[in-house]
């Protein structure tokens, strides 16, 4: 024991092992943070407060120790880039997470039936209008879909009308309509 603290007292310790441990912790943390943060938006009442729990555990970890070492720079240095790169991590995370619902709102001003046609194949409901653009007549074509989809609904506009215009949006919430039914895969043994 008397030699675990006698590590602890380390430059090694100090300098090098205890900064590495901070920006660790605060990867961690800001990352659990970010993900949180969506998982309140999108509703999900029971998984937000379980990562806020453990978010706000390595964070106070990880501050104990900045006020344990007030004079080391080094963790200050390192507290900060762990926030950052936890930000950075929790970004990419709910990025493939794709959690959620969106609706994407698609303007073209060519013939459209060809992608509205491909829409419907794939599975996708649509509501389609003949409109009035700012210079010309445009289609506007909404669908809702889960966000996971998104590139699969991308990939069909670039091939039917590459050229048209789309947003994306979040919805928090959907009653009823027309999603795509995926077919289970099953797992098969070898025998």
């Amino acid at each position: 024991m008397i030699l675990l603290d006698t590590f602890y007292e380390t430059s090694l310790f100090t300098y090098l092992i205890l900064p590495i441990l901070i920006f660790i912790a605060r990867i961690f943390d800001v990352t659990i943070g970010t993900v949180r943060i969506v998982m309140v938006s999108k509703g999900q009442k029971i998984l937000a407060p379980i990562l806020g729990f453990f978010e706000v555990l390595l964070w106070l970890i990880a501050i104990s120790k900045i006020f344990e070492n007030l004079d080391n720079w080094v963790c200050f240095v390192t507290y900060a880039a762990g926030f950052a790169t936890g930000n950075y991590i929790g970004l990419i995370i709910e990025e493939k997470l794709a959690v959620g619902i969106v609706r994407i709102q698609i303007v073209t001003r060519t013939e459209s039936s060809k992608l509205i046609t491909s829409l419907k194949e794939s599975g996708y409901g649509i509501t389609h209008l003949n409109a009035q653009g700012s210079a010309e007549n445009v289609s506007i074509i909404y669908t809702v879909l889960k966000r996971n989809d998104v590139p699969v609904v991308e990939g069909i506009i670039r091939k039917y009308n590459p050229n048209a215009f789309y947003s994306v949006e979040d919805v928090k919430y959907v009653n009823k309509g027309i999603f795509p039914i995926k077919q289970a895969t099953r797992w098969r043994s070898g025998k």
